[in-house]
């Protein structure tokens, strides 16, 4: 019998709403299986769900989560501590982050399966384990927490409007993020079947 492939990702995930009705789920991972790379999940007002990244980066993100559609477009981020920026094709995204709220320890995954995913559910109806659309196993160990308190996105040239809590559900996998703003820091475990 074969043994299932665990992989481990450690970056961070930015999660932000607009007025507009569009929410944005940044990805940004130095350490990965297939090194260091940014992806942006689009959830659009109409329901839609579009994922940005390179062709590798494609291959790797939808082997894990469906998209409606994909584009072949290099995500670039830059930080400077308190503020970053995103660019994919004609979309721009500034945002500053507030002061990091906590921060935890490493941890097993069988506490983050356990404890913490009760905990985070009914603190902040967030998940922390369980499996994607396509049938892989995940655990998500947060170890920093910041808010966003302010932000901008431009597509093709059109403000998308104001900051505003992520309106859930965006349906991009088996849990949504924080309902505020936020970029976690977090070490993320997948097992494939």
């Amino acid at each position: 019998m074969e043994t299932p492939k665990t992989e481990t990702l450690r970056g961070s995930i930015t999660s932000v709403g607009f007025a507009s009705g569009d929410r944005f789920v940044i990805g940004d991972w130095p350490k990965s299986p297939i090194g260091a790379f940014a992806d942006l999940m689009w959830a659009k007002p109409d329901g839609s769900r579009v994922l940005l990244g390179e062709s590798e980066v494609s291959e790797y993100v939808t082997a894990v989560y469906p998209f409606n559609e994909t584009f072949d477009h290099k995500v670039v981020t830059a930080t400077n501590g308190r503020n970053y920026s995103v660019r994919s094709g004609t979309l721009e995204l500034e945002l500053t982050f507030g002061a990091v709220l906590f921060g935890l320890p490493p941890r097993p995954r069988w506490f983050t399966a356990t404890v913490e995913n009760w905990f985070s559910r009914r603190l902040l109806a967030v998940d922390t384990y369980g499996t994607s659309p396509t049938g892989v196993l995940e655990w998500y160990q947060t170890r920093t927490v910041r808010r966003i308190v302010a932000g901008t996105a431009i597509f093709n040239g059109t403000n998308l409007g104001s900051l505003t809590h992520v309106r859930r559900p965006l349906n991009f996998g088996f849990t949504d993020p924080p309902r505020w703003p936020t970029k976690v820091g977090l070490k993320v475990t997948l097992r494939r079947n």
